[in-house]
């Protein structure tokens, strides 16, 4: 995060949040601990990025009438959402951007293990979610392909930007078990705490519970998801797939180890 100026007054920024070596440094000292996650690969990280920096965007984030709004009321979805980037703040949608580079990229990549992960410029069923009093998302697999980059959908990163969220408010995430007998694991929507899970056939997630918030207060989030060209896994839906692991070139391997490094500056060897 920095702070530039506008008009001669200083504005806070995302720009560069993710360039800090402490953030290597989380993805490796957690991905034993997602990728080992009940009931699938998961984890919630608090205190995710600067506070002042999600105090802004919570600030940021509009309220129902303040834009124009995708709207689902239905048996089982109940929120608002906007995917198109040019109809939110300035300040969202650079976080949103932020959260699409390389940078964050190669965090997420360290996190899961899931090498070649590609970002959705089109924030296709993401961008910024807005739900309030009685809002809810049943639990659910999501989509797994996506038309435009032609990928399969792999993980989702969520960011919760809802100030003084109370527990008893409910809407908290769930993970429930392959066979939907019971949560595993769940979290609430707290101000800067960062959700992040792998996506397959049997990753059942969502929002059972509806808000109990006051009228006027929202639970806010920025989804994000991220997909890679080939599945190798044992969730494919498709049985008749080709199991098989991708001819990585030295460049993009180099990517990943120079990102890793920088957890440890005197440790990154000089490109020749």
């Amino acid at each position: 995060m920095v702070s530039i100026e506008i008009d001669g007054r200083p504005r806070v920024t995302p720009l560069g949040t993710f360039d800090d070596p402490s953030y290597a440094r989380l993805a490796i000292d957690n991905a034993a601990r997602y990728q080992e996650a009940d009931p699938f690969p998961h984890i919630v990280l608090d205190d995710f990025i600067n506070v002042d920096l999600a105090r802004s965007l919570s600030a940021a984030f509009p309220g129902p009438d303040e834009i124009s709004w995708v709207v689902r009321d239905n048996e089982n979805n109940r929120r608002r959402y906007q995917h198109n980037e040019t109809k939110v703040p300035t300040l969202l949608r650079e976080m949103l951007r932020e959260m699409n580079g390389r940078q964050f990229v190669l965090f997420l990549e360290t996190l899961t293990g899931i090498e070649g992960l590609l970002p959705d410029p089109y924030y296709i069923g993401g961008g910024v979610h807005l739900s309030g009093q009685g809002d809810f998302l049943k639990i659910h697999a999501d989509f797994n392909w996506h038309h435009k980059l032609q990928a399969y959908r792999r993980v989702n990163a969520l960011l919760y930007l809802s100030s003084d969220w109370q527990p008893e408010w409910k809407g908290a995430i769930e993970f429930w078990d392959r066979d939907m007998t019971q949560v595993k694991s769940s979290a609430l929507p707290i101000l800067n705490r960062l959700v992040v899970f792998s996506t397959s056939e049997y990753s059942n997630h969502g929002q059972r519970e509806p808000n109990r918030c006051p009228p006027d207060t929202y639970r806010k989030v920025l989804n994000l998801y991220y997909y890679t060209t080939r599945r190798d896994d044992e969730d494919m839906s498709d049985p008749h797939f080709t199991l098989y692991k991708p001819q990585a070139s030295e460049f993009a391997m180099q990517l990943g180890s120079d990102y890793r490094h920088s957890a440890d500056p005197s440790s990154i060897t000089p490109a020749s």
